[in-house]
């Protein structure tokens, strides 16, 4: 059997918003990317906008697909959020991860300039903050009935995190963590937040570019990806 590679997609994404990465990995590796309800393979199930509801769907998809081998959780800026409180349930539960890799994110509790409900916006307001984030085609925007069948999606998201943007405070896991920001990002001078989070190993790397860098960066991330599955027994190999 495979190591296996857990991967949390972003805000408005879906299981297929890794396959730039997965095509990097070795081939001893199963990358499963999981999404939740409301988009991709979930189309037709309700949309989530609880954080509570979103953590318990993923921790359910990794029991049912763990296979006994090590693992690895890796979230990009909404997943990297929620893959925090989904160790720390794991842990509970019994499955501890090689490492926890996050990344297009500060961590909890670390607020940007404009803090606000984006959720809560009119489509005007919505699309400008979409457009200042990346990662949105611009077709999408531009394009009514595109548009409409996203924004729920990525309105929903939203709102699992900022009705209550702060619930991971006081959570500290066993499994190290590993965080990744791009050079352009609000916040990158706090990446070192997310070593409150953990009791183990942590180490961090800001990268060229913005919000959605890791589009550019594919190479780098494999490759701490691969280094992911023996940190914990060669103290992160120096990476």
């Amino acid at each position: 059997m495979k190591n296996q590679l857990f991967l949390l997609h972003f805000a408005g994404g879906s299981s297929f918003s890794f396959d730039f990465l997965k095509k990097k990995l070795d081939q001893n590796i199963s990358s499963i990317a999981l999404e939740l309800p409301g988009r991709g393979r979930r189309i037709n199930e309700e949309l989530i906008k609880s954080k509570e509801d979103a953590i318990a769907d993923y921790c359910l998809q990794i029991v049912k697909l763990r296979n006994g081998n090590p693992f690895v959780i890796y979230g990009h800026s909404m997943g990297a959020t929620l893959g925090l409180s989904v160790v720390s349930m794991l842990e509970k539960m019994g499955h501890f991860p090689e490492r926890l890799i996050v990344s297009g994110n500060a961590g909890p509790g670390i607020k940007k300039k404009k803090d606000i409900l984006r959720y809560l916006l009119d489509d005007h307001e919505f699309k400008n903050e979409l457009r200042e984030l990346g990662g949105i085609p611009e077709e999408v925007l531009k394009d009514d009935e595109l548009y409409e069948f996203f924004a729920p999606i990525i309105r929903a998201d939203f709102e699992c995190l900022e009705k209550d943007n702060f619930s991971e405070k006081g959570i500290v896991i066993n499994t190290p963590i590993y965080a990744l920001m791009g050079t352009e990002e609000e916040t990158c001078h706090e990446i070192g937040n997310w070593k409150k989070f953990t009791d183990s190993d942590f180490k961090y790397r800001v990268l060229e570019g913005n919000h959605f860098f890791i589009y550019q960066h594919s190479e780098n991330i494999a490759v701490i990806l691969k280094k992911s599955f023996s940190a914990s027994k060669k103290k992160l190999l120096g990476i």
